[in-house]
């Protein structure tokens, strides 16, 4: 179907359309937060395999969890570098659990942010003459509402 541009303006078009898109405040909002988030992630990952697991190492016998592993290959290795290098094939349990701690890690932080933000964000309700409390969601709602427009409980007459 010809549409009348040439395949110059379409690209034109195409790139202008990129540019107000890319350029949009939470598209940029967004990029930030992921570059942010990936430096987060290295130093949870720093705080977890140098600062936490050498203490829980020492705690479990002197072992070094990122080096516990399982030979798939039925030979005995010393370690896993020596396994890898011979081309074993491993489980490497110890890796998986410092992957959970990692995770574990970021998660609670991540609730402690979300839920500091959100007690930011949170206003305290001014009563007015002019509306009242929802007994569900505690919302404040005008008096002649008939439903809470939060939560969309039926209110009955006080």
């Amino acid at each position: 179907m010809m549409t009348g541009q040439s395949v110059g303006e379409k690209g034109s078009v195409v790139l202008k359309e990129f540019k107000e898109f890319a350029l949009k405040g939470n598209v940029l909002d967004m990029s930030v937060g992921i570059i942010i988030g990936a430096a987060f992630g290295k130093i949870i990952s720093s705080i977890v395999s140098d600062i936490l697991t050498p203490p829980l190492g020492l705690l479990l016998g002197r072992v070094d969890l990122a080096s516990l592993f399982i030979s798939l290959s039925g030979k005995h290795y010393a370690s896993l570098v020596e396994a890898k290098a011979a081309g074993a094939a491993t489980i490497n349990y110890g890796l998986f659990l410092n992957n959970v701690l990692d995770f574990l890690i970021v998660a609670a932080v991540l609730f402690l942010v979300v839920t500091w933000a959100n007690k930011l964000r949170r206003q305290p309700a001014i009563a007015t003459p002019g509306d009242r409390e929802c007994p569900e969601c505690l919302s404040r709602v005008p008096l002649e509402a008939k439903r809470c427009a939060f939560c969309t409980s039926p209110l009955y007459p006080t």
